[in-house]
């Protein structure tokens, strides 16, 4: 009945006969791009003084989601985080104090930020309770820039 014909399996078929949205043609996922080795945090004596060096590991940890020159006017968004510290300068919690109007995803971009920033340095030796508040300064290209580093 002509099943002879088909009794030769196929051969496997060649890379360059796979299309390209085939499973077997997409590589495995590149691993996660690695984040910024940060040196340790030193120990400020005071709030400011660590909100300030928070708000430089931010950016060190960051260097393709921030910039440091100009804020430029307008701004694209304006999210503010309150972070909520550990005694090691972990990270306990992170309040989201101001969503913007427009943009916003932004919001969970400065999150992941201080996620990867983290930990902003012991903080045991500072008034409780153990937590500062960052605005975030967005611009167009979706970078950031720590208000406090504008001041």
């Amino acid at each position: 009945m002509g099943l002879g014909a088909c009794s030769t399996p196929p051969s496997p078929p060649k890379p360059a006969d796979i299309p390209a949205t085939s499973p077997a043609a997409i590589e495995p996922p590149a691993a996660s791009p690695a984040v910024a080795t940060l040196p340790k945090p030193a120990r400020p004596g005071d709030w400011t003084s660590y909100k300030i060096q928070a708000a430089l590991r931010l950016v060190a940890a960051n260097p393709d989601l921030s910039y440091t020159g100009e804020v430029p006017d307008p701004l694209l968004a304006i999210p503010v985080l309150e972070i909520e510290l550990n005694r090691d300068g972990s990270v306990r919690n992170i309040h989201v104090q101001r969503v913007p109007r427009q943009a916003k995803d932004t919001v969970q971009l400065a999150i992941d930020a201080v996620k990867r920033a983290a930990p902003f340095g012991d903080v045991s030796h500072l008034p409780r309770p153990w937590k500062f508040s960052e605005v975030f300064l967005f611009n167009d290209d979706r970078r950031f820039k720590p208000r406090i580093l504008d001041q």
